[in-house]
């Protein structure tokens, strides 16, 4: 199982990036949630098995089609809760 958090620079906020990451995680059977952040970035933390993570990742550097994707910073993580789902967090 990997875990990471992953935190997306660029052009990502008011392009539709949560719902298009969320229908792409959902699709990879990948668990998490995406959130924007003050700071107009975008997090994402991600669970599943690590080709599914991955592949989430490698989506996640191009984004939805208006979004302009400057950088992902990706980082493991171990202490993260229970997920049944893949949310948009407010």
């Amino acid at each position: 199982m990997k875990k990471i958090r992953a935190i997306v620079s660029g052009k990502v906020q008011g392009v539709s990036y949560r719902m298009y990451t969320q229908a792409q995680a959902r699709q990879l059977g990948v668990l998490g949630y995406v959130r924007n952040l003050s700071n107009g970035d975008v997090e994402i933390i991600a669970v599943g098995n690590a080709q599914a993570v991955d592949a989430l990742m490698e989506w996640a550097n191009s984004g939805s089609p208006s979004a302009i994707v400057n950088h992902v910073d990706i980082k493991p993580i171990t202490d993260v809760e229970d997920f049944n789902d893949f949310a948009i967090r407010y």
